[in-house]
């Protein structure tokens, strides 16, 4: 089964720089357009004015259910007919759209809580951190981690980083709980473990050994895409943006989710692991069946927080240029989840980008 979508979901946007985290920007819909398309775009508002049963289901061809079957008057056994005759491949479009809806509502969220903190930064204000998290699933989920002790020091130490301005911090505020957003707890099928966020300008956003659409694929996901092409012959993508893995149902989560710019690990050992670590034994005791892919020896030290009797661990060595050739290549671990998947009659992932 593949998703056949003729556009790319950038949730990171250009042209639009931000005044404080001066980080480029870019409309969802319209590539040209600035940010605030996103609230008059024309394109945007013809699809929101359509149902997703319009969008991938004509009305002229749905199936009229018979005036003799009971309830046929019902609303509720008038949709629940009408889904029933819909194909696995049109049920998973209907599921990704209303995945990617929601994830582009959680952007908002976060974009419109940043722009109204910035108002008051001159007073000493400023956007909580817990705030940028805006996917209900997993603030239901985390409710009693948002309000432990670490996390209001982490909460600290990051907005003295923001406010300093003398070194950039990455990814830009909004995408700092990226991952979260865009893949709700409910949704988790898959996860893909990373360490830091990527450290160089316009790099970062918030997804695990993903950038943005127009930044160069690092080494690391440039073998991923050789070990998709050998494993199930995807094509080399002409981008790096994995948010259409991550709308799927993969969680591509850093274990430390913010960074100084050219400063790797910067950010280490400052409450993040801890954080990160919640996230995993919370996706392991409230999930089940979902396909971890650990990548090298940072990641595979996360096992330990994972349930292996209601859930499947892959491990491998990490795709860096240093270590893909030690066993990276030819692992095979992205065929393997989709055949762990199938066979619980979970729909796979459609990894070609």
């Amino acid at each position: 089964m593949g998703l056949s979508v003729g556009f790319r979901f950038g949730l990171v946007y250009q042209p639009f720089r931000s005044p404080r985290t001066d980080h480029l920007i870019r409309c969802p819909i319209n590539w040209s357009c600035p940010l605030p398309a996103i609230y008059r775009c024309g394109l945007a508002t013809a699809v929101a004015s359509k149902t997703l049963m319009d969008l991938f289901h004509p009305a002229a061809k749905r199936v009229k259910l018979s005036s003799n079957a009971s309830n046929s008057n019902s609303p509720e056994s008038s949709s629940q007919g009408s889904l029933s005759e819909l194909t696995t491949e049109q049920r998973s479009k209907i599921e990704f759209n209303k995945s990617l809806a929601k994830s582009k509502r959680n952007l908002k969220i976060c974009l419109e809580r940043v722009s109204k903190s910035e108002v008051f930064s001159s007073a000493g204000g400023g956007v909580n951190l817990v705030d940028l998290l805006a996917e209900e699933t997993w603030s239901a989920a985390l409710a009693e981690e948002l309000h432990k002790s670490y996390l209001e020091t982490l909460a600290e130490f990051i907005q003295k980083e923001l406010s300093g301005g003398s070194v950039p911090v990455y990814p830009p505020q909004h995408l700092i709980f990226n991952a979260l957003n865009l893949t709700p707890l409910d949704r988790v099928k898959a996860v893909i473990l990373g360490q830091d966020p990527y450290h160089g300008p316009r790099q970062a956003m918030g997804l695990a050994f993903s950038v943005p659409d127009g930044v160069k694929a690092p080494s690391s996901l440039v073998n991923i895409f050789k070990e998709l092409k050998q494993d199930l012959g995807c094509s080399i993508p002409s981008h790096g943006n994995l948010e259409k893995w991550a709308v799927q149902g993969v969680l591509l989560l850093n274990t430390v989710l913010t960074v100084r710019e050219h400063q790797a690990n910067s950010h280490a050992k400052r409450g993040w692991e801890m954080f990160t670590d919640a996230v995993i034994r919370t996706v392991s005791h409230e999930r089940e069946g979902v396909v971890f892919l650990l990548w090298g020896r940072s990641a595979q030290e996360k096992s330990r927080l994972i349930n292996a009797t209601k859930h499947h661990i892959l491990k491998a060595a990490h795709p860096s240029g240093l270590s893909a050739n030690k066993g990276f290549f030819g692992c095979r671990h992205f065929s393997q989840t989709n055949q762990i998947l199938e066979k619980m009659k979970i729909s796979p992932i459609d990894w070609q980008l």
